[in-house]
């Protein structure tokens, strides 16, 4: 089948992934960087797309949420008697209407929160599925090294615009050497150890390395009515680049990670920094969980697992 993936270009974008694991199927795939396009060619963008998806001639078109970039009208003349789905990856609520509209445009959506779904067909996508992001074996892997500046004992990495983080940020940083990376944290609260900003692509791994824990925040509180244990991708990166998650409990997630098995989730920021000084005294069970957890998600939880679903027409179910 030929697969056109319109997006985001970039070889830190989940589109690359995305590519990635279609190839691996066995596809013939290209991705059409929307946004990119739009930036550069303004309002002669739509025509130049067109032409771009014509002359790939793909079976099927797989959005992510930068296509809106191509235009309504666009979209809705590439989609015209071709298959496909959107893909979408945020924990937005409420739906931004950009989002709203391509979902009721492709009508087949899927959504890595649960919570989403309900949201989507009330927008007008009736065919919402659940179907979480994976990890990509290419690009989520274990570093050889890291530099000196990435040592510590608990690392973050996430976007600094969401107040809520911060309670359990604090908690953490308070009984143990903690770094902070992301964007948008310039204006954070001067007791947040901020060690620096964005990280892209395989950096994330380096990151990892240097840290004996990995930590995951929720980044809305939305994010506590998840009934299907949706989570964002960091998880995913982290255990490929073989790290130790110490993550946010919402019900479903140990369907994905079982907690002290393939992750630690923990409940409260008290229980957080409770369960950091637990595993940073112990070295073993530390390395235990992340190789667990890394086989684990290499054999059930990759971005190929993920699209065999989708191209399937099929959300993710535990069972």
């Amino acid at each position: 089948m030929r697969i056109l993936i319109l997006g985001a270009g970039g070889a830190h974008r989940t589109e690359a992934s995305l590519a990635r694991a279609a190839t691996s199927l066995g596809h013939t795939v290209a991705v059409l960087d929307a946004l990119g396009w739009r930036r550069r060619l303004q309002a002669l963008a739509p025509g130049f797309l067109r032409w771009r998806a014509d002359r790939f001639r793909p079976d099927f078109l797989l959005y992510t949420r930068h296509a809106i970039a191509a235009g309504e009208e666009t979209l809705r003349r590439m989609r015209a008697r071709r298959d496909s789905a959107f893909w979408y990856f945020d924990a937005a609520s409420p739906l931004p209407d950009p989002v709203a509209a391509l979902g009721r445009l492709v009508g087949r959506v899927f959504v890595t929160y649960g919570y989403q779904i309900e949201a989507f067909r009330r927008a007008g996508a009736p065919e919402t599925h659940f179907l979480p992001q994976g990890m990509d074996p290419e690009l989520d892997r274990p570093a050889d090294s890291s530099p000196a500046r990435y040592r510590c004992e608990v690392s973050f990495v996430g976007s600094g615009q969401y107040p809520r983080r911060q309670e359990v940020l604090r908690a953490i940083s308070r009984v143990c050497r903690m770094h902070i990376r992301g964007p948008g944290w310039e204006d954070a609260p001067a007791d947040l150890p901020v060690a620096g900003g964005r990280v892209r692509g395989a950096e994330l791994a380096r990151v990892v390395h240097g840290a004996a824990i990995s930590l995951g925040v929720d980044a809305l509180q939305a994010q506590r009515a998840e009934r299907h244990g949706g989570t964002s991708n960091r998880l995913w990166r982290v255990l490929g680049a073989g790290g130790l998650f110490l993550g946010e409990q919402v019900t479903g997630v140990e369907d994905f990670a079982a907690d002290g098995e393939h992750a630690v989730w923990y409940r409260s920021p008290a229980e957080a920094a409770d369960l950091a000084l637990r595993l940073l005294s112990d070295a073993g069970l530390r390395a235990r969980i992340a190789a667990a957890g890394r086989a684990h998600a290499l054999a059930k939880h990759t971005y190929r697992h993920r699209l065999e679903l989708l191209l399937a027409g099929q959300g993710y179910t535990s069972t």
